[in-house]
């Protein structure tokens, strides 16, 4: 038997009897003990959780763009611009506030951090919306400060993921995870309209999230469970071994030195930062767009209608372009191993015409600007789960939550940070004084086109990182098999010592098994022929 067989069976065998200890002997074999840790938090159950707070993030996020015209109303700021600052501040504090989240997502308990960050978050929301009409820049501050929050968890989560699944199963469980972000967007946009709406006031539509947000932090901290980094892919079962297992300590100056010498993991940080361009300024600025477009067809909708239609379109289209994108490089990645990358490119490129059909004929039929939307929308969502992928699959483990946070640097420094606020600004530069609903519908129009250059520029980018990700993959594999494993293999032995000598202190009733540890590593064999723990589902 392999040493990481023989760990991983002592392992288990050390959970039973840990579990056995506050149970009777009649009380259930051991098969029953691990189904009940497996079903509350397991690795799927894990998922679930994450999948639920990255649902309300970005919930919270759009939530404020459904109730958008009333916030101006409340504040007295009517110019495009000025609005564009609330998505442009949250976005700024959010992507310089990634890095330090993710230097600490590498060396400490990730769920705690998580659960600090969502408490931060889910406070100052509920703060913003006590405001009196006078304090417009007090509600910037805390816009501000709500990126602070939603910046640590959005660094750790999908490195939680990572250490919990390999392979095709990773796969299927990013795309879960990242139907987050369209059906929470489009929830966003629902939620926070038609709430406002029936209660009379835009802060209500906005206190919905803060009090889901308190239940976040609960399952964050006594559900979700969180594994040993890069152990599954050295071949532990990371479900019965402690966070704290696996560490690496490095200084952050060479973590970024390593991460700037991954071409691939750069290219796709660039083709995802055009990305994050286009969404966030179709976001934020769509619904209005197509209000203006609606009322220069006569159709007499308010804006609370075109926002809940286009949040059902950003929903359904974000849904099924998840799905498909991470179907389609599942099944390539067989043939090609580029697949990944050439999906994201394929997405970017062709979602271009259809934007440009969609912003360019929306004044003639809202029902062809809502069909090409859709089709758009489709095909930029395709890139989700395969740059989640890819990101975890060429960083080595240790250095995965400082990578994310540096994506979220670049991405939002370069595209959704500023795009609201440049899309508002050329839209006023080209509107003028006309004060008119063709004058606001022309200048967004034109506006909005240059989303349809950032999504080319992306797409190339996603094809320059094809031609690195495969020579990057692999060394990011060679290091998951070299020297480190011994360091790994003590520190499991550590653990597996440490558990052994709290379970014969707490025992009462002498149920502790021991375990050989020195057995198990002196019948280390070849790295090579150690044996992967079969994944659960």
């Amino acid at each position: 038997m392999s040493v990481k067989e023989n760990l991983n069976e002592s392992l288990l065998a050390n959970e039973v009897a840990s579990t056995d200890q506050t149970r009777s002997p009649t009380s259930g074999n051991s098969s029953e003990i691990m189904a009940s840790r497996f079903v509350c938090g397991g690795p799927n159950f894990t998922v679930a959780v994450l999948f639920f707070i990255n649902l309300l993030n970005y919930m919270d996020r759009f939530t404020i763009v459904g109730v958008l015209s009333s916030i101006q109303k409340y504040f007295d700021e009517e110019e495009n611009s000025v609005a564009g600052l609330l998505q442009t501040v949250f976005v700024c504090s959010y992507m310089v506030f990634a890095p330090i989240f993710g230097y600490l997502g590498d060396r400490l308990r990730r769920k705690y951090l998580m659960a600090l960050g969502i408490l931060v978050w889910s406070g100052t929301v509920f703060a913003s919306t006590l405001l009196d009409q006078d304090d417009y820049w007090y509600f910037l501050l805390l816009r501000g400060v709500v990126g602070i929050g939603e910046a640590s968890y959005s660094t750790m989560a999908p490195t939680i993921i990572g250490d919990l699944f390999t392979g095709d199963m990773r796969t299927k469980m990013l795309s879960i995870f990242y139907f987050a972000i369209p059906v929470g967007s489009g929830l966003g946009y629902v939620v926070g309209s038609k709430v406002a709406h029936a209660l009379g006031s835009w802060q209500w539509g906005m206190r919905v999230t803060p009090v889901l947000g308190v239940a976040c932090v609960l399952l964050c901290l006594f559900v979700v469970h969180e594994p040993p980094r890069g152990a599954i892919e050295r071949g532990f079962n990371p479900n019965l071994l402690s966070a704290s297992t696996v560490h690496q300590s490095t200084s952050y100056w060479d973590d970024l030195k390593y991460l700037f010498k991954v071409k691939s993991f750069i290219w796709l940080d660039l083709g995802f930062t055009c990305v994050a361009f286009v969404t966030g300024s179709l976001a934020f600025w769509a619904p209005k767009f197509l209000y203006y477009a609606a009322k220069m067809q006569d159709l007499h909708l308010r804006k609370d209608d075109i926002t809940f239609n286009f949040g059902l379109i950003t929903c359904a289209a974000g849904i099924v372009g998840v799905w498909l994108g991470a179907e389609l490089a599942r099944r390539w990645r067989v043939y090609n191993k580029r697949a990944d990358a050439l999906i994201c490119a394929i997405g970017l490129i062709g979602c271009t015409p259809f934007l440009y059909l969609a912003i360019v004929f929306a004044h003639k039929s809202l029902v062809s600007a809502y069909v090409t939307v859709f089709i758009g929308e489709v095909l930029l969502c395709m890139n989700w789960a395969p740059v989640g992928d890819m990101v975890l699959y060429v960083i080595i483990p240790p250095r995965r939550s400082s990578a994310g946070a540096v994506q979220i640097l670049i991405s939002h420094l370069f595209g959704d940070a500023g795009s609201p606020w440049l899309i508002g600004e050329v839209s006023d530069l080209i509107r003028g004084a006309r004060d008119t609903d063709e004058g606001h519908q022309t200048s967004m129009e034109y506006a909005l086109l240059i989303n349809t250059f950032i999504a080319v520029l992306g797409g190339l980018c996603f094809i320059l990182c094809a031609f690195y990700i495969v020579a990057d993959r692999e060394a990011a594999d060679r290091h998951n098999h070299d020297d480190d494993d011994e360091s790994l293999l003590s520190s499991v032995a550590g653990d597996l010592q440490d558990r052994d000598m709290t379970d014969r202190e707490n025992s009462t009733e002498g149920l502790s098994v021991p375990v050989d540890v020195h057995n198990c590593i002196s019948s280390r064999p070849q790295l090579d022929q150690l044996v992967q723990p079969p994944q659960v589902v």
